[in-house]
């Protein structure tokens, strides 16, 4: 019998999680019966109580097929989604939201793809109910990181055995999943969803958090802010070259060149600031690199369920 794992990774969602449950044990069971199924529930250090909930679901449904794994504290989505990943059995291991906006329903035609032959199954948002602003930062994000993923973006995914025990392979600190799916090959599909309104809870992301979560994913993944650094180097530098043969010129020429310290200022801080930016490029290079050498564990388990 082919078994199929549901991985959640948790923080902040008491109000979802019984809805949670009963929507995912209801779809597998009305549309798979021949599957063998598992959820895996990863607490990622949640102080508002969803670690009782989780305890109290698996206690109140006996159900031998809920997994809870709880972190020692937060460690963040990433960490939470690769846990849960390593501690999946199935055959298939889908990975989706715990706050009802990925639609456990959309399963279905997800996992009827994977017994249909494909590695890797993706549903799309073709339709995200947020702000206009999280739509447009969004786009570019997933334009500048991933063009060829499909506009809405994903992180709603289906993986068979076999891709997933390619992706773990991968051993990045500081990753980006979307990037690693489409990376390492295999047969793919592609199904387009309508992501829902979260019911209850409030997103844990802001501006800033959704920003550091880019330049990390972006940073991993494109060398292009190093080149433009290179090319941009260049450009000036050869802007310098010129500038200065006009210089020396007119020193031999014993033409007066022109006095004021505006044009001066200018330049210096334009180049002065340039510098900055580029250290602070490398820097942000050098603190990945830095991070990867020191090999910590990406999450502490304090307990399993």
């Amino acid at each position: 019998m082919k078994k199929v794992s549901l991985c959640y990774a948790v923080y902040q969602n008491v109000g979802s999680l019984e809805e949670l449950y009963l929507r995912s044990q209801k779809m597998l069971e009305a549309n798979f019966p021949q599957l063998d199924y598992e959820f895996i529930f990863v607490n990622d250090g949640s102080t508002d109580g969803s670690l009782e909930i989780l305890k109290a679901i698996k206690s109140r449904h006996s159900d031998e097929h809920i997994k809870i794994v709880s972190f020692a504290r937060n460690f963040g989505q990433m960490a939470a989604i690769m846990a849960g990943w390593r501690f999946a059995s199935g055959d298939a291991v889908i990975n989706l939201a715990a706050d009802l906006q990925d639609p456990p329903e959309q399963c279905v035609s997800m996992i009827r793809e994977w017994l249909g032959g494909k590695d890797i199954v993706i549903s799309y948002r073709e339709s995200h109910a947020t702000t206009l602003i999280n739509k447009i930062t969004s786009y570019i994000a997933y334009r500048l990181m991933l063009p060829e993923s499909p506009k809405g973006g994903f992180d709603f995914a289906l993986l068979s055995r076999k891709a997933l025990d390619a992706v773990l392979t991968i051993k990045d600190r500081n990753r980006f999943y979307q990037h690693d799916l489409l990376w390492v090959g295999f047969e793919r599909a592609f199904l387009p969803y309508e992501k829902a309104e979260r019911k209850a809870g409030s997103s844990q992301y802001n501006f800033l958090k959704r920003f550091g979560n880019f330049l990390t994913g972006y940073i991993n993944v494109s060398y292009v802010p190093l080149r433009a650094m290179t090319i941009l180097g260049g450009v000036f530098a050869a802007f310098g070259l010129v500038y200065g043969s006009s210089i020396i010129y007119a020193y031999f020429m014993h033409a007066v060149p022109f006095q004021g310290w505006a044009p001066i200022m200018m330049f210096l801080l334009i180049i002065g600031g340039l510098i900055m930016i580029m250290l602070g490029v490398i820097g942000e290079y050098i603190w990945r690199i830095f991070d990867e050498v020191k090999a910590r564990p990406t999450y502490i388990v304090n307990e399993v369920f």
